[in-house]
């Protein structure tokens, strides 16, 4: 199975080299490296090659402090990689998902992680009380006041904080809602959406209605895409659901097009869950008589 190494030092002036070395001669055929702290959980390079593991594929780094500086960040990443049936390997620790001793090490430091949290837990509550018999309440003054300009910075600043969060994924969801709001229902978008992301990166629909109510609001998307959808009759869906993946990409082929509505098991006109590029061209055909490739620009 591939072995993809990834190395990772903190600054620019130290070097990879000792840490590609050892991934290569731990037989990785891929070595990502990349330069950031290990407290930054978003590093650029290692969402990269978490989004790119494949079921089977090994991640294997030299030491765990190269992948995550905290246990709960460690154990965040494996859960990632056994969500997709892929493995983890550090070359100077004993662990290593895919054999039963690296399994049991793990469960051992998730024991450690719950343990330390718990601790953390009774200490802050211990300290609270403490300071609650000495007078001294925790918060925000004004908000414990309920004072109006305070309520309406926390709003502010939680608005943003939101809105950040959402402009990351914005590419995977945007030009879809952009092109093919209100004319297709959100059940049907969503689908579309979701089928060509990764399981951790996936959309529920209230999750996504209220990212895009918030990109109405500030004027980043029309109001015509929350308006309500326009009924369809069942024999143009399918042409519909079809145009609407050729209009997102006009250079995919039939049999991309056909693993797409696979992947949102989407069912063809007679009924099966395999799609063959013929049953897409004649869907094709008939979006275009009914106009649908020409109304998503296509």
């Amino acid at each position: 199975m591939p072995l993809i190494g990834y190395a990772r030092v903190s600054t620019d002036d130290q070097t990879l080299l000792p840490q590609a070395q050892a991934l290569k001669a731990a037989g990785c055929s891929v070595i990502r490296e990349e330069h950031g702290s290990g407290g930054n959980r978003a590093r650029p390079v290692l969402t990269s090659v978490l989004d790119g593991i494949r079921k089977g594929d090994t991640l294997v780094v030299v030491r765990i402090d190269r992948l995550a500086r905290s246990l709960s960040h460690l154990l965040e990443i494996i859960e990632q990689l056994e969500a997709k049936s892929a493995f983890f390997r550090s070359i100077e620790d004993p662990i290593d998902t895919a054999s039963p001793q690296g399994k049991f090490t793990l469960q051992v430091l998730g024991a450690a992680a719950e343990f330390e949290r718990a601790l953390i837990r009774e200490r802050t509550k211990a300290g609270l009380a403490s300071a609650r018999l000495e007078g001294r309440i925790g918060g925000n003054p004004g908000l414990r006041a309920r004072n109006p300009e305070a309520l309406r910075k926390v709003r502010l600043a939680r608005h943003d904080g939101y809105m950040e969060r959402v402009a990351q994924t914005a590419g995977d969801w945007v030009p879809h809602v952009r092109r093919l709001r209100p004319h297709m229902a959100w059940e049907d978008i969503l689908r579309i959406i979701n089928a060509s992301l990764p399981q951790n990166r996936q959309w529920t629909q209230p999750r996504l209605l209220r990212a895009v109510r918030a990109y109405v609001r500030d004027g980043f998307l029309p109001e015509e895409v929350l308006g309500r959808a326009a009924r369809r009759v069942g024999d143009d869906r399918l042409p519909a659901i079809v145009a609407a993946i050729k209009g997102a990409d006009p250079q995919i082929t039939l049999q991309a097009i056909c693993d797409r509505l696979e992947a949102m098991r989407e069912r063809t006109p007679r009924g099966r869950t395999t799609w063959q590029p013929s049953s897409v061209k004649m869907l094709l055909a008939q979006a275009e008589k009914l106009g649908m490739l020409s109304l998503r620009g296509v």
